[in-house]
């Protein structure tokens, strides 16, 4: 009885041991791919500046990337040094040599500034953007300003 009641016991430390693994494992993946999903969104973004000049935030397509953009941003506050690693991995990898070790943490605190202000028209927006319903948002729109100036701070660090 005793041996059955310590291979009992063992097997669910050792279940126990393996799902607290796969949910990190689960993080870290998450951590990564919402940084490629971000560099993503930041590379369409930088392009359409540095070939216009400037951002139109009626375009459909500039609104969803600049919430894709804001979503990473978001996930980085109160994220953990682990989270913070995966997410600046998944940056470097999807960002075409853009982002590089030496200013990924650089582009991290780009990120993690444009969360200091609200950006919830341009959230809602995207929310409507990516569903096709045209939303009503434009360079004017609160918010809109200070997230272009920060993505221009983070664009800076690119060039």
């Amino acid at each position: 009885m005793k041996r059955l009641l310590k291979r009992i016991v063992a097997a669910v430390v050792a279940v126990s041991m393996l799902s607290s693994c796969s949910v990190l494992s689960g993080l870290a993946s998450s951590a990564s791919s919402q940084g490629l999903n971000t560099v993503s969104a930041l590379l369409s973004v930088y392009k359409v500046l540095k070939s216009t000049g400037m951002l139109d935030m009626s375009n459909i397509t500039n609104i969803i990337n600049v919430g894709k953009i804001l979503t990473g941003a978001k996930s980085l506050t109160d994220a953990t040094p682990s989270y913070i690693d995966k997410f600046s991995s998944g940056l470097i990898k999807g960002s075409e040599g853009l982002i590089t070790a030496s200013n990924v943490s650089n582009v991290i605190s780009g990120l993690k500034n444009l969360t200091g202000f609200d950006t919830s028209a341009i959230m809602n927006a995207s929310s409507l953007a990516a569903t096709g319903t045209a939303p009503q948002i434009s360079n004017s729109t609160p918010g809109v300003s200070e997230t272009l100036s920060g993505l221009n701070s983070i664009f800076k660090l690119l060039q």
